[in-house]
């Protein structure tokens, strides 16, 4: 499929795309790295006919173009809320399952299974959407794009919130695919272009900066540059929230669970579980998709039903004491995929921030004059003063994931809960956030509780690691220390 572009400029709230000439050959396979700025989703849309260019055109043959992206996932979240049927069942429904969703693409159920074999989303076929772990979600999506059988398929970011076992399968799984389908592959990590892409788009702050080979690429000494204006930002951040830093008033410990558990009717997730965490203390939660790391800190942050099921102490008091959850959460701060799908409130940039102060999605009542410009500087560090009054919803998915993590660190909380912080973010923002994180273990600023898949995100300060790792019975999962 040959795809021309020529003086194409397209536009949304919060991103602009300005491509003057660029021609993708018959055949061809082409990464897209974008050093500033999160327009994999602006151009899946485009090639998708789902938005329009304000001006200039695409050319492009007759053929079905696919895309896989975090704003389709999304999208799709939408329309599972929608069919949401909780208020006439006699239990909550988890959404349409695994098997549903990619058949609803196809009609064809050997289709259907061969994907799902492929993918390693058989275990879940019965499964709810709601339910998913994001990287068995990112999988799920990849399975419903494929479904449609296309000529051209758009991956943006395809490895985010994929552990290191499903990064390496689906590594292996799209070298074969390539062989027969023709890609653009959109990444924000240089070390996921993929080897058998032949040539580079690199675009910075929305525009088409310069097209090389891959060899050019591998060389190619915009990383640097990108990593001294980042430390730069980083140090910024720090010197805001050092302005504002106060002490922890909690002793030891900070968190205990005792033979913690988590089960439901057809399946254990996690059981025996003993964890502490005293003050001052850095940690790294490990484990493959669907092990239960997300629930853990849902335990932790009470936001899961069972959390008051096990025997809990948080900031020196027993869960289902009589703690309210205000009163656990003003000292937490939390970024996690889950909370993203949940903000789904439509305020703006600024209020998004301001939330973080009163633990709400989305802003109920008057911030303080000191809390509105302490949020303004948050905007002025992450370069999204323009974007102060845009709504939140209107904004791009790594813009969005900005906000919530300046939304999580405002407060300067005991605890700050970071579940795959990374994910949408472009090179930049991910640079810029992972120093200020280090920044903030290093100094004691809050305690981190920090989740990743990527050996390259590991933080110097981070010396406590609790990683899951399967029952030798098979009944879920059991933890390690370290």
């Amino acid at each position: 499929m040959k795809i021309k572009f020529e003086h194409l400029k397209a536009d949304t709230t919060s991103v602009t795309l300005d491509i003057d000439n660029w021609v993708i050959e018959k055949q061809q396979s082409w990464g897209v790295f974008s050093i500033e700025g999160d327009i994999g989703s602006l151009l899946g849309d485009l090639l998708c006919d789902e938005v329009c260019a304000s001006s200039g055109r695409i050319l492009k043959n007759s053929g079905h173009i696919a895309q896989v992206s975090l704003a389709e996932q999304q999208r799709l979240l939408e329309q599972e809320i929608a069919n949401d049927d909780s208020d006439f069942l006699d239990r909550i429904d988890t959404g349409s399952t695994v098997y549903a969703l990619v058949y609803q693409q196809c009609e064809d159920e050997d289709l259907t299974l061969q994907l799902m074999q492929e993918l390693d989303l058989n275990h879940l076929q019965d499964s709810g959407f709601r339910v998913l772990s994001s990287g068995e979600t990112r999988r799920l999506m990849l399975a419903r794009a494929l479904a449609t059988q296309p000529d051209f398929l758009v991956l943006d970011e395809p490895f985010a919130g994929l552990d290191l076992a499903h990064r390496k399968s689906l590594g292996q799984y799209l070298t074969k695919l390539s062989q027969s389908m023709q890609m653009l592959v959109i990444v924000s990590r240089e070390e996921e272009v993929p080897e058998w892409i032949e040539k580079i788009a690199l675009f910075g702050q929305g525009r088409l900066d310069s097209l090389m080979d891959k060899s050019a690429w591998d060389v190619h000494p915009v990383i640097a540059q990108i990593r001294s204006q980042s430390e730069k930002q980083s140090e910024q951040m720090l010197e805001l929230i050092r302005r504002h830093r106060h002490s922890s008033p909690f002793d030891n410990p900070i968190f205990a669970l005792k033979n913690g558990k988590v089960a439901y009717t057809d399946k254990i997730i996690f059981s025996d579980v003993n964890w502490r965490i005293n003050k001052g203390e850095h940690w790294q939660v490990k484990g493959p998709n669907g092990c239960g790391k997300s629930t853990l800190l849902g335990l932790l942050f009470g936001d899961h039903p069972q959390c008051y099921s096990n025997d809990i102490q948080i900031f020196g008091k027993q869960r289902g004491s009589g703690e309210t959850i205000w009163e656990i959460k003003k000292h937490i701060g939390m970024v996690s995929s889950a909370l993203h799908l949940q903000y789904r409130v439509d305020c703006s940039a600024l209020q998004v921030i301001l939330s973080g102060f009163y633990d709400s999605i989305g802003l109920y009542q008057k911030a303080t004059r000191r809390e509105q410009e302490i949020a303004k500087e948050w905007l002025a560090i992450l370069h999204m003063t323009p974007f102060t009054h845009t709504s939140f919803r209107k904004l791009e998915y790594g813009q969005q994931r900005l906000l919530l993590v300046a939304r999580a660190i405002v407060k300067q909380p005991t605890l700050l809960i970071l579940d795959e912080p990374y994910q949408g973010l472009d090179y930049l923002g991910r640079r810029l956030i992972k120093n200020a994180l280090e920044l903030i273990a290093r100094e004691n600023l809050s305690q981190l509780l920090y989740v990743s898949h990527y050996q390259e995100d590991s933080l110097d300060s981070i010396h406590n690691y609790l990683e899951f790792t399967p029952d030798k019975n098979g009944q879920g999962y059991k933890t390690v220390i370290s």
